[in-house]
């Protein structure tokens, strides 16, 4: 021990006193313990360092891998688990942030609708079935400077042509009686298949140009591709959304545009075009707007094969209003020009225009009303005068908030045109007339339906129609049609 032979040398020097009492040689003796004990424990902790940076090695080097083994330190691997969570949630950030800003939409709705009073064998009459299932997407781009802009699709198929095709075989000008029908197939409903519907791109330009972003409240929106017309033009809150609203084409749109034929579709309902849109929102209570549309249409120009030739050109003033102390209401006046659309024969084309307003305006809490009048100013159609009317009621009235009634009632005047020419009908839908009728008068429209919500995203809606003077024949029977809609969106 080392205490002994410093001790031991002392002696042997003659350092050490003579004698050393006996409480000394007690002190001595604990003091040599614990230099022992110091001494043991000193030797432990150096073993116990070495084991510690033997482990640090190990987990550096385990670290230095990117793969996971079983004989890698317990906290390497908890580190490496730790470190790939961060990651997970690195990369799960990053990718909502590229998706901020996506809206996407889904809806799939079915109709089933019956008939009383078409004539005894009319085609296609009866009871009819149909669903529709639309898919939009709408995906912001990376701006331009100021410059907003956003990329719109949507996809659209179904199957069964509901009552339409009997309507429109007796000549009844309301000639759809389902706005929901829908089917891109061609004869064959069993080939039924999804179109794309829709595919346009709109930038949004703050103006004055090269003014500060922040304090603008003027926007100029252009908008090209292919489109629904009525996305851009005779919209309507109370009266617009055949899924969800009236199923009857006189109250979805202006009849003129849509039954009559104006906007020059294509089969399935959409076609290509340009629209300049300019925005005043300083006053935001009342914002207004101007837009100029430019539309392929006809049957060539509507797919895109003569496009600019013969365009539909459309222009529409539009203002939102507030009335006693804040019921919102959207007020639009528009007219159209065709330069060579399909005269009454069918065959003959010649120019057309016209105008139209459509007018929807809260008057209550839960009472929103609705109109729409259009009249063809040039041109020959079965009917050149056409007034819709008719209100929406909110379910809060009796403690059902998300519920509502629409009713609806629509006028349409036989043109001066159709009455010299006549009308007629086709029973059996062979394409061969099968009764001839003077035209008089107009035919009259009503309709009402209770959208009853089972939950956020599931609806059914009973709706009734009554069609009086069908077609303006006075010796036809008034048509009754009792539809089921029922309408699932996210």
């Amino acid at each position: 021990m080392k205490l002994a032979k410093i001790t031991a040398a002392l002696v042997v020097a003659g350092l050490a006193l003579p004698a050393l009492a006996a409480s000394d040689a007690a002190t001595l003796q604990k003091l040599m313990e614990r230099m022992e004990k110091l001494e043991a424990r000193n030797a432990e902790l150096e073993k116990q360092v070495k084991s510690l940076k033997s482990e640090s090695e190990e987990i550096a080097k385990g670290l230095d891998s990117p793969r996971l083994s079983e004989n890698e330190p317990e906290l390497t691997v908890r580190l490496k688990a730790v470190e790939k969570d961060a990651l997970e949630m690195k990369k799960s950030a990053s990718l909502a942030d590229k998706f901020d800003g996506i809206k996407v939409g889904a809806a799939l709705t079915t109709v089933a609708q019956h008939a009383t009073g078409l004539p005894t064998g009319t085609a296609d009459g009866g009871g009819q079935l149909n669903y529709r299932a639309d898919v939009s997407v709408e995906l912001p781009l990376d701006p331009i400077g100021d410059i907003e802009q956003k990329v719109f699709a949507h996809v659209r198929i179904g199957q069964g042509q509901g009552l339409n095709g009997a309507f429109g075989n007796l000549g009844l000008f309301a000639s759809a009686p389902n706005s929901v029908a829908f089917r891109a197939s061609g004869a064959n409903a069993d080939d039924s298949v999804a179109i794309l519907g829709q595919a346009w791109y709109q930038a949004a330009i703050p103006l004055p140009f090269g003014g500060f972003t922040p304090y603008s409240r003027e926007k100029l929106e252009l908008t090209f591709g292919k489109m629904d017309i009525f996305g851009f033009f005779d919209q309507n809150e109370a009266a617009g959304d055949e899924s969800v609203q009236f199923l009857n084409s006189v109250f979805v749109h202006n009849p003129l545009l849509d039954a009559g034929g104006e906007v020059g579709v294509d089969a399935n309902g959409f076609q290509p075009g340009f629209v300049a849109s300019y925005l005043n929102y300083r006053d935001g209570a009342e914002p207004w707007r101007l837009s100029l549309g430019v539309f392929g249409a006809g049957d060539r120009g509507a797919n895109y094969q003569k496009s600019l030739s013969t365009p539909l050109l459309m222009v529409q003033a539009e203002k939102q209003v507030k009335i006693s102390g804040g019921l919102s209401g959207n007020y639009r006046a528009y007219a159209w020009t065709r330069s060579q659309a399909t005269e009454l024969d069918g065959v003959s084309t010649a120019k057309h225009t016209g105008f139209g307003v459509s007018v929807d305006q809260q008057v209550g809490d839960g009472i929103k009303l609705f109109g729409r009048y259009g009249q063809l100013v040039e041109g020959e159609l079965p009917f050149d005068q056409a007034l819709s009317v008719g209100a929406e009621i909110s379910g809060n009235y009796w403690g059902r908030g998300a519920d509502a009634i629409g009713v609806g009632a629509s006028w349409l005047k036989a043109s001066s045109a159709y009455r010299a020419a006549g009308g007629e009908g086709d029973i059996d839908g062979d394409g061969t007339a099968d009764f001839t009728f003077t035209p008089s008068g107009a035919e009259k429209v009503a309709e009402i339906y209770y959208r009853f919500r089972v939950s956020p995203q599931f609806e059914i809606t009973p709706d009734f129609q009554w069609i009086g003077n069908p077609g303006t024949n006075r010796n036809a029977d008034s048509v009754k049609v009792f539809a089921v809609r029922a309408n699932i969106a996210y």
